[in-house]
């Protein structure tokens, strides 16, 4: 409790000095409140790169997804996941995750969003950590609801949601007694660097990032919380890469890798449908 506390404050000194910068709301490490334009097509590509605690070597995961912007209010994505575990690169699993924006209060330079979100996960990897991840290594669906503050160039958002979690096809099943649901929650906060002023959409954007999140096991009764600052560059409006570190700040639960870069391209495609 004294670590969390400590943490904990300090996240707050963090968020208090990033207030002076500029913001944006496209988040790193995890999805603001608002979606991707209606009726646009976006090809994205994730690379994980984690330090592995027991061992001297490089876990590597690629996670391609097909996003689609249905309407203003909805988008679907569709990914794969893909890692180098166990020694030879293979896939491992698919899973499909569905954003709906519930609330928006507009107005000049400045909103508020809400939306609600559900994922669907399938993997054949073994289970080899109490930390529960639909998006690399479990099976099993999420729900939850996340909500943003946009205001001029600052942007805030936070997200709540449950994990169910089940065996990982009849061959890489739970051990015994482990949790198989979780709460999972993030905080997030970002700042547009560049350009100070408009003058045209080919300009580059420079954002800066820094996203705290964690889980709690039900059941277990075990946490744990990170930290990851990112660099994101949007290149004519249409073209994102992103780079950002992940560390551990406080776990009292198995992880096998829980440090490490993402790396990630993404490329819009405009009134597609």
């Amino acid at each position: 409790m004294k670590k969390f506390i400590k943490y904990g404050s300090l996240w707050v000194m963090i968020v208090f000095y990033f207030n002076g910068i500029r913001a944006q709301e496209l988040f790193v490490f995890s999805e603001p409140a608002s979606n991707m334009p209606a009726k646009s097509l976006g090809i994205r590509a994730s690379n994980w790169l984690m330090y592995n605690n027991r061992g001297n070597m490089l876990n590597y995961q690629f996670i391609p997804e097909l996003m689609w912007g249905v309407n203003k209010n909805l988008m679907i994505h569709l990914d794969g996941f893909f890692t180098n575990q166990g020694g030879n690169f293979h896939a491992v699993g698919a899973g499909t995750y569905a954003k709906y924006r519930i609330y928006s209060a507009d107005a000049v330079n400045r909103h508020f969003r809400m939306a609600v979100y559900g994922r669907l996960s399938l993997n054949n990897s073994v289970i080899f950590q109490q930390e529960i991840d639909l998006t690399r290594n479990n099976t099993g669906y999420a729900l939850g609801l996340i909500a943003t503050q946009l205001l001029h160039r600052q942007a805030i958002s936070a997200t709540i949601g449950f994990n169910q979690a089940y065996n990982n096809g009849s061959e890489n099943k739970f051990p015994p007694g482990q949790a198989e649901q979780a709460m999972n929650f993030s905080l997030s906060t970002g700042r547009l660097i560049f350009p100070k002023e408009y003058i045209s959409y080919k300009q580059t954007n420079l954002n800066l990032m820094l996203e705290l999140s964690g889980q709690h096991l039900i059941g277990d009764n075990k946490n744990f919380i990170d930290l990851a600052p990112a660099v994101q560059f949007i290149f004519n409006s249409q073209t994102r890469l992103d780079v950002g570190y992940k560390f551990q700040l406080y776990s009292d639960m198995q992880r096998v890798a829980p440090n490490g870069f993402m790396i990630r391209m993404e490329h819009l495609l405009f009134n597609v449908f």
